[in-house]
């Protein structure tokens, strides 16, 4: 299977650099997987699609402001992202400009030290105080790379879900971030069962696949933890033959190695792709994903590839807006 196979042509200008003005006030197109039949409606009308006895699990993970702007003694400038740690491995950050071992960076007066150089613009670091402490206070919000913009202050807010809590991630849940309070409201209203898990997103999501052929890849590895009521209502929507929804594809990986794994904590490494055999969940709310990517590869094996491909097609017909910031797609 190759990688090239997962291509269309995006538009640069489909591509949403900013989030919309409202929260919410996004496209939605909904895709039945099965018929391939398109329907155009609005993120604020989900609950039409949605039925009483459902289960919307969303990702709780918060943002870190992972990217910092540091200095080498002679003033040379450095931009760090600060990627996420796994138990007691060593610190690790991506990097952006020349680097060696043993360099020492500062930031605000702290120091860091390039430990290990290990390639791909990945290096391990050392520093007087956690990283993750000196992200939070000095660094700003690591927007996605293909916007090609700095973050602004509205990014702080926009580039978060309403409901973030655990601190870990060094990307945003995107499918999470048209989400609002008043529509979550609304489906609770509706008789939908909102349940969360952790999923910590990794800036691997964003990594090119660099293998010819799909199964070559190697996923990066993120740490999760699905709560115990949310497995029991998993199973009690399972048995009553209610849907389990995933907001978003961290949501399905995780749900999904669980389903593969019965672990409901730990390392999650799975890597979705065509051919893939779904067991917990029975849609999916997700974003417009990159060409030959692997969160497009993931909606392309639950949806079909030829489903979605026209789906992505007639989006882009229709002038939808693609990516972390743009319009979303419910496959049900």
């Amino acid at each position: 299977m190759l990688v090239s196979d997962y291509n269309y042509d995006l538009p640069e200008e489909r591509i949403a650099k900013f989030p919309p003005e409202e929260r919410g006030s996004t496209r939605l197109l909904v895709l039945d997987r099965n018929t391939g039949l398109i329907q155009d409606s609005h993120y604020r009308d989900l609950a039409d699609f949605l039925n009483p006895g459902d289960v919307l699990i969303l990702n709780d993970t918060r943002v870190m402001q992972s990217r910092l702007f540091c200095h080498l003694p002679d003033d040379r400038k450095r931009e760090l992202v600060v990627l996420e740690k796994h138990g007691n491995d060593p610190q690790r950050v991506m990097y952006r400009g020349k680097l060696h071992d043993g360099d020492v960076l500062e930031v605000e007066n702290q120091k860091i030290t390039i430990a290990k150089i290990l390639g791909n613009g990945i290096a391990e670091v050392l520093s007087e105080i956690p990283l993750a402490d000196l992200a939070e206070k000095y660094g700003t919000v690591p927007l996605p790379p293909y916007l090609h913009r700095d973050a602004e202050e509205s990014d702080k807010k926009r580039y978060q879900t309403v409901w973030a809590k655990n601190m870990g991630s060094a990307a945003a849940p995107t499918a999470s971030l048209n989400m609002t309070e008043e529509l979550l409201e609304k489906l609770k209203q509706k008789g939908v069962i909102i349940k969360y898990l952790t999923l910590h997103v990794g800036l691997g999501t964003f990594l090119p696949i660099r293998t010819d052929e799909v199964e070559g890849h190697k996923m990066h590895s993120e740490w999760f933890h699905i709560p115990e009521d949310t497995i029991t209502a998993i199973k009690e929507v399972k048995n009553q033959n209610h849907r389990v929804v995933a907001l978003g594809t961290t949501v399905a990986r995780t749900l999904e190695y669980y389903g593969k794994t019965g672990k409901t904590e730990g390392e999650d490494d799975i890597f979705i792709y065509p051919g893939f055999d779904f067991t917990v969940i029975d849609a999916l709310l997700t974003n417009f994903h990159a060409p030959k990517s692997t969160v497009l590869m993931l909606a392309s094996a639950f949806a079909g590839w030829d489903h979605l491909k026209n789906a992505y097609v007639h989006a882009v017909d229709e002038k939808y807006n693609f990516l972390s910031y743009g319009d979303s797609m419910l496959i049900c």
